[in-house]
């Protein structure tokens, strides 16, 4: 998509409408997240200006209202993005736990940098304060899914999972489950009367 105009496709046209019927009669200006992420899905992960105002109009909106909103949220992107979008958590508990590591290896694989799109459109890399997994860190979201207690190794095989259009496992890269502690459970191990 060039970014010149913005229009929601039919679907995504139905989907606005569910959306917006979420909400009470004349606060309908409250989806304007929910809409600027379906736009964003539809232009290929980013928002063209033409898009944010498609979305201030389609709300009736002032579109400077739709702009801040778009720029003040990390979760829109207001430049294209490779086709597979990498977040790298860098807050303490990641960064304890070796997210430097995995950049490194982030760059021995793909060959691209942070804040750069690779060559082949595939990746682009950026680093975000806390991704909220933190008794899981290390931890990516590459798109909407969330790659916890990694590897340098294990990123390696999920970005190459990727580029070959293949879906990796999701979650713990470690086989724990949820927040369960890392060396496996310590209390209330026994079962029964005290």
């Amino acid at each position: 998509m060039s970014g010149d105009s913005f229009a929601f496709s039919e679907e995504n046209l139905a989907e606005a409408g569910r959306v917006i019927a979420r909400y009470p009669e004349g606060r309908q200006a409250s989806a304007v997240l929910p809409l600027l992420d379906l736009a964003q899905r539809q232009s290929g992960n980013w928002l063209p200006r033409a898009a944010i105002e498609y979305v201030a109009e389609y709300l009736q909106m002032p579109r400077i209202r739709v702009m801040e909103c778009a720029t003040f949220y990390s979760l829109f992107n207001l430049a294209p993005v490779g086709r597979h979008f990498v977040q790298l958590c860098r807050t303490t508990p990641c960064w304890l736990r070796g997210c430097e590591d995995l950049a490194a290896a982030y760059r021995e694989e793909t060959g691209g940098t942070v804040g750069e799109t690779t060559e082949d459109g595939m990746f682009t890399l950026v680093e975000v304060e806390c991704l909220g997994a933190c008794c899981n860190a290390p931890v990516v979201q590459i798109g909407d899914d969330y790659y916890e207690d990694l590897t340098p190794d294990g990123l390696k095989e999920i970005l190459r999972a990727l580029a070959k259009g293949e879906a990796p496992k999701t979650g713990s890269q470690s086989g724990r489950k949820g927040a369960e502690p890392a060396d496996g459970q310590t209390t209330l191990t026994e079962t029964g009367a005290a």
